[in-house]
Order: structure tokens, then sequence, then C-alpha cells
């Protein structure tokens, strides 16, 4: 696993895949953001540039889903769940689809949600927070490159580093988007 200093192409890269998912889906995606650690400039990443659409309801995303998959899209399940501490394992404000790019394309995560529920809100929310705290940004970086130091070949290494530290910024992020009166601002295909 290798992080990578923060390209200026990922948001380009976001930008081509995410207006090809839009006319492949139409208005089925509520929203489709650039979302992870490629969304925020000046962050250093792994190198695979993460989606969010948004949906109104994930019961009736077979239209959009299908779309996708006709179009080569990988379904990676058919619904899992984010882990979030301190919320069941199966609460629905963390269910999602999860699907990849197609064979032989840029790679891409994308985390089909549904709007206002936990897990779409929190990655809209912790982008932005990013974005805006550079302080915040820098040392979060500086643990994902030490973490993959440490754990070069096992994702569950570096992410047993990793997620306990996104709560903790996860709370600051709630204390900022209380103060500045965040919302998920227009920034989406």
């Amino acid at each position: 696993m290798v992080v990578t200093s923060y390209q200026p192409h990922w948001v380009e890269e976001f930008t081509r895949i995410a207006k090809h998912i839009r006319d492949l889906v139409g208005p089925a995606a509520i929203r489709i953001d650039h979302i992870g650690s490629t969304a925020v400039p000046g962050l250093g990443a792994k190198d695979v540039i993460d989606i969010q659409i948004t949906v109104s309801d994930l019961d009736a995303a077979d239209g959009l889903t299908n779309a996708l998959r006709t179009a080569g899209f990988r379904h990676g399940t058919m619904l899992e769940y984010d882990l979030f501490h301190r919320k069941s394992e199966t609460d629905p404000e963390l269910r999602k689809l999860y699907m990849r790019e197609p064979e032989g394309e840029r790679r891409a995560h994308i985390h089909i949600r549904e709007r206002g529920r936990f897990n779409q809100r929190y990655a809209l929310l912790f982008r932005d927070y990013l974005r805006s705290a550079g302080d915040v940004r820098a040392e979060y970086e500086l643990l994902k490159r030490r973490a993959s130091q440490l754990f070069p070949d096992s994702i569950d290494g570096y992410l047993s580093l990793k997620d306990p530290v996104l709560h903790i910024i996860y709370e600051a992020a709630s204390l900022w988007a209380e103060k500045v009166g965040w919302s998920p601002g227009e920034d989406y295909v």
C-alpha cells in the first residue's frame, strides 16, 4: 500500500468518471461527489478515486446499479455497511451499495448511499473539514504515511491505525460544522 503525494489530476479523473456515471444513470443519482483523500487538495492518498453516489432509496437503486453493471462496473458486494464506532454493524444509517470501476479502467471505489443518512453526510463533512483545516490535514497525511510504512502489505493493519483517528477527526469536524453552519455544498456532478 502506497500513499502518494496529492495529484491535481485526481479532480479531472473524478470529473471524467462522474460525468460518465451521470450519463449512464441520469436523475437516479441525486448527486455524485468526489470523496475521500483524493478529493482534498494537498492531502496525500492511495491512488484510488472515491466516488459517492447519493440516491433517495437504496432499496430502489436497481435501475442505477443495473445501468452501471451493463457498462462494465463491477459489484463489490450487493449490500454492505460502513463501520463507525458507537453504531451497530447493521445500523440503517450505515447501509450502502459498493461497486468498482470496469476491468482495466482507472481504479475507483463507488459508494452508493442514501440521502440524509449518517454515512452519506459523514463522507461530505469529512472531506470539507479536511479541505478547511490545513493543520489537521497535514497530521492526517503523516499518520497515513506512517501506517502504510508499518503495514505495507496489510490493509487491515493500515486501517487499525487509521480508523480510530477518523473517529477523532469526525468529532472535530462535527464541532466545526456547527460553528460555521456547514451543509453539503454544490460541489458535485
